[in-house]
């Protein structure tokens, strides 16, 4: 097996074969709180964990249980991350493009139909949902 990768997965479903560092840790944990995240996702002790290992860590984390308790910390950031905008795209933005898009179409612009595939375009439609005013109840 080599350092830097391992098929097995832990008892908790963490992927043992995510080999962190310390660029990781401090990547992940700037986009974390670039994102709000950082104080959102994690408890106290989960947060001084990253700033500890982040210290005392030179190259890649060696220790099995640090390595197991930064992979759950780092895998729970990326969830929190990663899922809220990639889900408001699939749930918002794809169905607003098809939307548009048959509505384009229908207008005769036949070109229109190639929106409802287009990715950027539901991006670009989640965020404009994501800031919309909540409509009074």
């Amino acid at each position: 097996m080599s350092m830097s990768r391992r098929s097995n997965m832990d008892s908790d479903g963490v992927g043992s074969s995510i080999v962190l560092g310390r660029s990781e840790l401090l990547r992940i944990r700037a986009e974390a709180l670039r994102r709000g995240m950082w104080f959102k996702v994690l408890t106290q002790t989960e947060r001084a964990m990253v700033d500890l290992a982040i210290k005392v860590v030179r190259g890649f984390i060696k220790g099995a249980m640090l390595a197991h308790l930064m992979r759950a910390v780092v895998a729970k950031l990326r969830e929190a991350i990663e899922s809220r905008f990639t889900r408001m795209v699939r749930e918002n933005g794809r169905p607003l493009a098809a939307r548009i898009s048959r509505i384009a179409v229908a207008w005769g612009n036949r070109s229109a139909f190639l929106w409802s595939h287009d990715i950027t375009f539901a991006r670009y439609l989640a965020v404009l949902h994501m800031n919309l005013p909540e409509a009074p109840s």
